[in-house]
Formats: C-alpha cells, sequence, structure tokens
C-alpha cells in the first residue's frame, strides 16, 4: 500500500526535513509541498491525497481552520487523514476535537515521523479491509467495553486494555476523559467519551464518582477528607452532589 502524501508549513526547513522524510519511508508518496494552508487547499479538496502532514499556526489560514474545512467537506470515499507537526503542545487537545491520526511535536526525528506514518498506514489499511468505518461522521460516543477486571478503551484508532487494578482516577473534560495509571502516572489515556458513559461500565464496588469531573478507584485512595481525596499526590475534590454516597463509603472507616 502507498499512501498519497502532501506537507504543508510555512517554515522552509521545517517543510523540507518533512518532505525529506517523506520521501524516505517506502509506502509514502510525496505528492506536493506547499508553504501555506491556503496554497494546499484545493489539492486536499481534490480527495486525491491520503494523508497531510500539516503545521498548525500558519498565516491567512491555520492548520486547525484547514482540518474544518476538510471535516464538513467530506462527502465520503476515501478519507484524508491529518497528521499535525507543531512546536506548541497545547494544540494537542485541539488536534485530537478535528480528528488527527497523530501529533508530532517539532523538534521530531524520523523513528518519531515514522511511528506516525506506520499509524497512518495501518489505519488505511483496517479501512480498505473494512474493519474501521470511514471517518464521515463523528466518532461513536461511547468508545468502551467492559470484560471481567478489565476495560478496553478507545484511544485515537486502537483499544487499550486497561486493567481496573491499574487505574488511580478519572478525569471528565466535556467529551474526553483523561485515565490515570499506576503504570504511567505522568502520562494519562485521551479516550473520546463521557464520564458518565464510563462510569456506567465500571463495576461500583471498585469505583466511585466524587465530582461531576472526576471518578476515583476506591482501593487507591490514600487519605480522606470531608471535601476531598487524596491518591498519591493527586488531591481530588468531593461536591456537594457526590457527598452522600462519599460519606457512606468513609462510614467504613470509621
Amino acid at each position: 500500500m502507498t499512501l498519497r502524501c502532501i506537507a504543508v508549513d510555512d517554515e522552509p526547513l521545517a517543510l523540507g526535513l518533512v518532505c525529506a522524510f517523506i520521501e524516505k519511508t517506502p509506502f509514502l508518496q510525496l505528492a506536493g509541498r506547499y508553504s501555506s494552508a491556503v496554497e494546499a487547499l484545493q489539492t486536499t479538496m481534490s480527495g486525491s491525497v491520503d494523508v497531510i502532514f500539516l503545521d498548525i499556526q500558519m498565516p491567512d489560514l491555520t492548520g486547525l481552520e484547514l482540518a474544518r474545512v476538510l471535516e464538513r467537506s467530506h462527502r465520503g470515499g476515501r478519507p484524508t487523514r491529518i497528521i499535525f507537526t507543531t512546536a506548541f503542545d497545547q494544540f494537542a487537545l485541539d488536534g485530537y476535537r478535528v480528528d488527527a491520526l497523530d501529533y508530532l511535536l517539532k523538534p521530531f526525528n524520523y523513528e518519531e515521523f515514522l511511528r506516525a506514518a506506520t499509524k497512518a498506514r495501518h489505519y488505511f489499511e483496517l479501512v480498505e479491509g473494512g474493519s474501521e468505518p470511514k471517518p464521515a461522521v463523528a466518532p461513536a460516543p461511547l468508545p468502551v467495553a467492559v470484560v471481567d477486571d478489565y476495560l478496553f478503551l478507545k484511544v485515537e484508532y486502537q483499544l487499550v486494555r486497561i486493567a481496573y487494578a491499574d487505574i488511580l482516577y478519572i478525569e471528565g473534560l466535556k467529551d474526553y476523559v483523561k485515565v490515570y495509571r499506576q503504570s504511567d502516572p505522568l502520562r494519562p489515556l485521551l479516550s473520546l467519551t463521557s464520564l458518565k458513559a464510563l462510569e456506567e461500565k465500571l463495576p461500583p464496588r471498585q469505583f466511585m464518582r466524587v465530582h461531576r469531573s472526576f471518578i476515583v478507584s476506591l482501593d487507591r485512595i490514600d487519605a480522606v477528607t470531608r471535601n476531598s481525596v487524596h491518591i498519591g499526590s493527586a488531591t481530588i475534590p468531593v461536591s456537594d452532589q457526590f457527598k452522600e454516597g462519599f460519606s457512606k463509603f468513609i462510614s467504613r472507616w470509621q
């Protein structure tokens, strides 16, 4: 499988590097290089491009704005996927909201580039094999399945197995959740689902909603006060809405 790609970046050195990486990768074909999103617009709208390596901060039309144009104009057929390339990590969540396939933080090396490109190849293999629905509509709002003592959580375009015992707590962010784990507490998993949907799937004997934005693992609680839960270095508030159930749990400790 060969993927037709274009690179879009207003920095000549960054654009040249991405193009060199594309030409170095056997399953990628460089179909164009552009110094602005406006220049790339006609090519991207033609539907002949599989992957766009796209900078975010550019004059006239930003990478995020181009991504939204493509999202609104998609009419079926083979999709065009975006891999963002940027020096600013604060755009990561924005990139996830426009359904970006991946996010490369500058400066990145060829190994990191190849990892993102390989993800794109796997995605299109799934599309052609009928295993992955083409993203003509928004992703399913409940990408969670529960089995025994673990769950599968949809993270990007794969299902990640997470043991209940590994979960510290879960934070809700509008349509997303962050799952903090004992095995990697500094790198929470981000998934497009709601906290309510996840709450309904988790066993109540092990997990409790203590705030509109937080679910905690009861086995991982280190200390409690009337209005908060402490798990490791994290202090999680307990809101009035959930205080009655939390008080019943606390009574077992007394």
